[in-house]
């Protein structure tokens, strides 16, 4: 068995539903769940002018390959009415693969760890909850020190 790192969100519609929704489509097509965090409410990212997100991160158990995951992915964002209108939108539900095991991975369809995760601290903040000790396999840092990185980094941009 794999462990991947999954993070979920959704900002259209009823969002509890979607997130909830998720989850059961990931248990019933990619594996067992391991973790999951919390859910965060978080204000968007990118382009601001929409609802807020709620956002959670699940760990994994699967037999699936990586490329297999994504085409997973894509089908549940699918059933769960997933339209990608602009880069950033809102959305009913997005799912990305933050972490595959510690591979790396960088192909024009897939690039493992994800490549910002480490900026958002709205990614972040649900996967210190579950999984804080993991290592950033490029960064070569914990996803805690990660969150305290970008933590401190609002703090001084806040002080200026």
């Amino acid at each position: 068995m794999h462990k991947v790192v999954l993070h979920i969100g959704s900002n259209e519609g009823n969002r509890n539903d979607y997130l909830q929704s998720a989850v059961e489509l990931i248990v019933n097509h990619i594996g067992v769940i391991n973790k999951i965090s919390s859910i965060y409410e978080t204000e968007p990212w990118g382009y601001i002018e929409q609802n807020n997100f709620l956002n959670q991160a699940v760990e994994v158990s699967t037999i699936l390959t990586p490329s297999q995951i994504i085409q997973k992915i894509i089908d549940i964002e699918w059933i769960l009415g997933r339209i990608r209108t602009f880069k950033w939108g809102p959305r009913t539900i997005d799912i990305d693969i933050i972490f595959y095991e510690e591979s790396i991975i960088d192909s024009e369809n897939l690039i493992i760890p994800h490549p910002r995760m480490h900026e958002r601290n709205f990614v972040l903040q649900p996967l210190v909850e579950i999984i804080p000790d993991w290592q950033h396999p490029i960064l070569c840092r914990s996803v805690r020190d990660l969150y305290l990185l970008i933590q401190e980094n609002k703090l001084l941009t806040e002080t200026l």
